[in-house]
């Protein structure tokens, strides 16, 4: 939806004993299928794992080396006949398939107004299907009776463990301040279920009332370092420009932001009370902008349109410093762009030159439509190189964060915050890690295994503070229960103490 358009206790040490030598009773609570996102704490995710290493100071406005641009051959993906718009996309790369949802509208799904669709397919340059090949599917429309009863537009997609999070833009109708952010939450990135009881996570500030009506909307999410990080329009907020544009961020440990929230302001990331404090920094003049995690170069990068095409601009982990000049992918463009990213937002890893090479790729509308709105969906992106992503032991760190390859035993290495995990199996692997790879990537600098995730090994819950496997002393806290029938595990409830008294280890979603 674009501003401009309608649309008996046991002590903690025996308990920890007792999972190292495998002897306890172990058994699938009846919370085992409750996202993390859903039950009142976070897991391990936010609380008391070791953070990552500040980077060296460093350089301002580094020229990076772009090389020449590409495009597909023509529109990747499309509504059914009946979809006259499609814009807005976030393009997801998962277990070796390319997923795309977007902004169409379907006269099949009702109310009247914007819908999300899905598809996916080979590649970014499509061909873009729904599942099974048919033509893609409304997966989220608009609720009657709530704030998003008429639109659900601009869709941000992650998935952290074996849970699915859209971000998106609702509104009841017209805008007249009324848009706001709500959240969904899926097992399978098709079939969503509206989080915080159907209410918004995030509405207009209204610091300032312009002749842009718009109000909050156009998300965009990132998840690092047990954080994430909302990227989004406000057209009130006091820091966006004369007609509304700007880009406003804020960062929680909890995906539905209702506690621990920071803004990013004049003096960095501040706690808030609400997410609808004053917005006072903009991190960029602009609307309908997408957000990556670039490892390699040790950055955020923010893609969003200018006239010549689709420009990249970079942040340091703070938005504190520009380390890079910003590039341009050059080409048609009618509306904001979809970065293509990994599951939990960063940019896919370059299997050829993981230190060097960065790809930077985008889907972005490129015509307007019948009904004056933005389609044709088409695929432009080029690489540049000179990212440094070795250079030093925590640029190592934040290049291979997350990645996981095949072990020389037939396992699978998660590398994660500089600690090698080994894990038994390649379907754990999966869910845990923001990338794997087929192949042991040689530039990894070396590292001894930290620990090992056995098949069968306990899961550990209790309540208020989420999911967690204990591995060699340590508890490692768990993005949810994904793993519990992957890994042959059972789960085993503790006390809320016993789990603050334990040897803390990294999480492991992120």
């Amino acid at each position: 939806m674009h501003p401009f358009r309608r649309g008996g206790r046991r002590p903690v040490r025996q308990l920890l004993s007792l999972l190292i030598a495998g002897s306890l009773v172990s058994g699938c609570s009846q919370t085992m299928a409750q996202p993390q996102a859903e039950g009142t704490g976070h897991g391990g995710i936010a609380g008391g794992a070791p953070q990552p290493p500040k980077d060296p100071p460093r350089a301002a406005d580094v020229a990076l080396a772009a090389g020449a641009s590409r495009q597909g051959g023509g529109v990747v993906a499309a509504g059914a006949a009946d979809a006259s718009y499609n814009y807005g996309p976030t393009v997801m790369v998962e277990n070796g398939r390319t997923r795309i949802w977007w902004c169409s509208q379907y006269s099949s799904a009702p109310p009247p107004g914007d819908d999300i669709l899905y598809a996916e397919g080979p590649s970014a340059d499509g061909p873009f299907t729904g599942p099974g090949g048919g033509a893609p599917p409304a997966v989220l429309s608009g609720a009657p009776g709530n704030f998003d009863g008429m639109h659900t537009c601009d869709p941000s997609v992650l998935r952290v463990g074996g849970t699915y999070f859209m971000y998106y833009t609702g509104a009841a109708g017209d805008h007249a301040l009324g848009n706001a952010i709500g959240m969904a939450t899926s097992p399978d990135g098709i079939h969503w279920t509206r989080s915080n009881g159907g209410k918004p996570i995030l509405g207009a500030s209204h610091d300032v009332h312009r002749a842009n009506v718009y109000g909050a909307g156009q998300p965009s999410v990132v998840f690092l370092d047990g954080w994430y990080y909302l990227m989004f329009t406000d057209t009130t907020g006091r820091a966006a420009g004369w007609n509304g544009a700007g880009q406003f961020v804020v960062r929680a440990h909890d995906p539905a932001f209702r506690e621990g929230v920071e803004a990013l302001g004049e003096k960095g990331f501040e706690p808030t009370a609400t997410t609808a404090a004053p917005r006072t920094r903009s991190v960029v003049d602009a609307f309908s902008v997408d957000l990556e995690w670039v490892g390699a170069l040790s950055a955020f990068a923010i893609a969003h349109e200018t006239a010549e095409g689709t420009t990249i601009t970079f942040w340091d982990r703070d938005f504190t410093m520009q380390p890079y000049k910003p590039v341009v992918i050059p080409g048609a463009w009618k509306e904001g762009p979809g970065l293509v990213r990994r599951p939990d937002g960063h940019a896919p890893t370059s299997v050829s030159d993981p230190c060097d090479l960065v790809s930077l790729d985008v889907v972005r509308a490129t015509e307007i439509g019948p009904t004056g709105a933005p389609t044709g969906l088409k695929h432009f992106g080029l690489d540049v190189k000179g990212a440094g992503g070795c250079s030093t032991p925590s640029r190592s760190m934040a290049t291979f964060d997350g990645v996981a390859m095949p072990s020389p035993d037939r396992m699978i290495d998660l590398y994660r915050r500089g600690e090698r995990i080994r894990i038994d199996r390649r379907s754990v692997a999966a869910v845990l890690a923001g990338e794997l790879v087929d192949r042991p990537l040689p530039q990894v600098p070396e590292a001894p295994v930290k620990t090992r995730l056995r098949s069968g090994a306990t899961i550990v819950h209790a309540y208020g503070r989420g999911y967690g496997i204990v591995l060699d002393g340590q508890l490692y806290g768990l993005p949810d229960t994904t793993i519990v029938p992957l890994n042959g595990s059972g789960v085993q409830e503790i006390d809320p103490q016993q789990w603050d008294g334990a040897a803390r280890g990294l999480p492991l979603g992120g």
